[in-house]
């Protein structure tokens, strides 16, 4: 792989990133280079600013942002690119999540913002999304996508071969 970047992950907040660490874990699963960035989109709108121009001129192909609260982070970035912006919601104690959620996936047209599920499933959901972003011109990552995908199969036939070889109440108890 060259020195391109080929994922931008950008969080609102230093707290989001235990959550975000799991991007940038499939991220590596999948051979994908990501550069990474604390900028709020209330707090430092330059220093965002400078990260999405930073981001552009290391060839970044995808932008994902973690954010929480008012979570207007991808929404921001969205207007700032024209590339594909992944937006995930992160968990709070606020409101249920719901205002993060809500302000991540209600964007209005023109900006888009694609919105995955709240929290760590969100945060991983993000990278292979990334992924198959990418892989629309890249053939051996939608070969390791597929292999991704056939792993993740096999684990739940596995599961339910030891449902059906147990029963429900043995199962239950390991």
């Amino acid at each position: 792989m060259d020195n391109k970047t080929d994922v931008a992950i950008i969080v609102g907040s230093g707290s989001d990133l235990a959550v975000m660490n799991e991007t940038v874990k499939a991220l590596k699963e999948f051979g994908l280079s990501y550069s990474l960035n604390i900028a709020s989109a209330h707090r430092t709108t330059g220093h965002l600013k400078q990260c999405i121009a930073g981001a552009h001129s290391s060839g970044v192909k995808v932008f994902i942002a973690g954010a929480g609260m008012a979570a207007a982070l991808p929404g921001v970035i969205a207007a700032e690119t024209v590339l594909p912006v992944i937006g995930v919601p992160m968990e709070g104690k606020n409101l249920s999540s719901m205002d993060s959620l809500f302000a991540i996936v209600q964007m209005p047209k023109g900006v888009p913002v694609a919105t995955v599920a709240v929290g760590k499933a969100g945060a991983i959901n993000a990278a292979v999304l990334a992924a198959q972003i990418i892989a629309v011109s890249d053939n051996s990552l939608k070969e390791k996508l597929i292999q991704y995908k056939n792993k993740q199969a096999e684990a739940v036939i596995k599961e339910d071969l030891k449902l059906q070889k147990d029963g429900i109440d043995k199962y239950l108890q390991q």
